[in-house]
């Protein structure tokens, strides 16, 4: 029998079904497809956003949000949110951002292929006000600092800042403020002429592009302190009285108990020292002062006492009218007394030197001829006669003496000019009486009958006469008037003089030649 081999069919279905199961079917990686949510509640430091995941790409997403940065094409190394897994839509909420600030975000969504994201879109967060802190005040008196810290400008930058201050409440920059430059960051600000004893409120304030943003409000108490006072300026001076008194800004928060003013020859003059009393309470007072030596300097200033203690006013000084004490002398030893008109020191007695201040001789012309061909200095005595003239009288000076640069006046002394001789009328009065206040009295030098002359200053004005510069060349007038030279030029030729006139009790204010010789009354300097 013939023996045919035949393959099992359940062998071939074996094969073909492994066959068909054991291959694998690759599948493609394809990219997410994603989109941005529109961006919404945008403020200084947040907004909402999110996005929407069409399509996995053939795998599932295993994260999902928003990221951003201030520079374009965020990734997920820079700030993102994490809004679950998944395909579909998501709200993503962004916080922690800058004010005023540009700001470029994109939805992302991670699966196992990758990150993906969408397309980019621009925020710009809203610009706010600064935000600023205080300390607190680092002393509270007339004079308080504080410092003061600003946070955050807002995201716009800061144009102006300080601190404003009231006594009522909230105050703003409408109201009383110190500026102190521009920008963020830490400031000291020192807040200046407070009143003691009174509450105050305090604000820092910066200014940004949104407005002027304030800081909590501070109050502080000033403590109590002295008067606080000014100085009148001291008037009706006399030989031995004059008059001032004071202004009370503040009575430090404590009635004023005892008001006036005191003075003394030396600085500083306190409520030790002679003083008067011009009640109490705040406001002006007006002080009469007596018993003062005649020719002396003085100091003084206003005072005020309250519960704290005494507080003074600026310090002024002044010249009671007299005779001064000392004496001086010129470079021939010639000795002279000096008197106190006013806020002026003058000498009493006419100038006689042959000598400027260095020691150099003036030249003593005598001759007509050549005293009026002078263009330099030069003296001379009335009458070319020392022995009769010189001792009462003193000597004759043209202008070119007056103005030498080696000085003709004593040390410490100078010859005036015409503003300062208008010094000495305007205190005066400035009146027709006012030229008798200057003469000796009598009629020993003066000729009779010296009208209205009584000398009340001690100035002791004499008629030395003059001594002509051009024309005819003479001596004239001793007796009769009166010339004092200053050192102000009226016209080329002329400089203005001082008269004083034997029938007349004026003061006259004239010119003569600068060729001129006429009488030196010096002031102090």
């Amino acid at each position: 029998m013939k023996n045919n081999s035949v393959f099992p069919l359940w062998i071939f279905v074996l094969l073909l079904l492994a066959t068909i199961f054991g291959c694998k079917k690759e599948v493609p990686n394809l990219p997410i497809a994603i989109s941005t949510a529109k961006v919404t509640d945008i403020t200084a430091s947040s907004f909402i956003s999110g996005g929407d995941v069409i399509s996995d790409g053939g795998a599932q997403i295993l994260q999902r949000g928003v990221c951003w940065n201030t520079s374009q094409n965020a990734t997920l190394s820079n700030s993102k949110t994490v809004d679950g897994a998944g395909s579909g839509s998501f709200t993503s909420s962004v916080t922690g951002l800058q004010p005023g600030t540009t700001y470029y975000m994109r939805a992302y969504a991670t699966n196992s292929n990758g990150d993906f994201y969408s397309g980019e879109l621009t925020v710009n967060t809203l610009v706010v006000g600064a935000t600023i802190t205080t300390a607190a005040p680092m002393s509270i008196g007339i004079v308080t600092t504080i410092a003061v810290r600003i946070v955050a400008d807002g995201g716009s930058a800061i144009t102006s800042r300080g601190v404003c201050w009231s006594t009522s409440p909230n105050p703003t920059t409408t109201d009383t403020k110190t500026t102190e430059g521009t920008g963020s960051g830490s400031f000291t600000s020192t807040i200046t002429s407070l009143m003691p004893a009174t509450t105050y409120y305090l604000k820092a304030y910066a200014v940004n592009g949104i407005g002027t943003s304030y800081s909590p409000q501070v109050t502080v108490t000033t403590i109590k302190l002295a008067p606080i006072l000014t100085t009148t300026t001291v008037s009706a001076i006399t030989s031995n009285s004059a008059t001032s008194g004071g202004e009370i800004a503040s009575d430090g928060g404590s009635e004023i108990t005892a008001r006036g003013v005191c003075w003394s020859t030396s600085s500083d003059p306190t409520i030790a020292d002679p003083k008067t009393t011009d009640g109490t309470g705040s406001g002006n007072f007006t002080s009469p002062i007596t018993g003062l030596a005649s020719g002396t300097s003085y100091y003084l200033r206003a005072y005020a006492t309250n519960s704290i203690g005494t507080g003074y006013g600026p310090q002024t000084t002044f010249l009671s009218q007299g005779l001064v004490p000392e004496t001086f002398t010129d470079n021939d030893g010639n000795v002279y007394h000096a008197v106190v008109i006013g806020k002026q020191t003058w000498m009493v007695e006419n100038l006689k030197t042959t000598k400027y201040r260095n020691g150099d001789p003036i030249p003593k012309v005598e001759d007509a001829a050549e005293w009026s061909a002078l263009a330099s200095g030069a003296y001379c005595w009335y009458n070319n006669d020392q022995g009769t003239y010189k001792a009462d009288y003193g000597a004759l000076y043209n202008w070119f003496a007056a103005t030498d640069n080696r000085n003709l006046a004593p040390n410490g002394w100078h010859l005036p000019t015409d503003a300062e001789w208008t010094i000495l009328r305007t205190f005066l009065g400035a009146d027709n009486l006012s030229g008798g206040k200057l003469k000796e009295t009598g009629t020993t030098h003066w000729s009779s009958s010296n009208i209205g002359a009584t000398n009340k200053t001690g100035f002791t004005a004499l008629p030395g006469g003059t001594r002509q510069g051009s024309g005819v060349v003479s001596f004239s007038n001793i007796g009769i008037y009166g010339f004092y030279i200053s050192t102000t030029v009226d016209t080329g030729s002329d400089v203005w003089s001082q008269l004083l006139y034997y029938i007349s009790a004026d003061y006259y204010r004239t010119y003569i030649r600068k060729k001129d010789g006429v009488s030196v009354r010096c002031v102090r300097d």
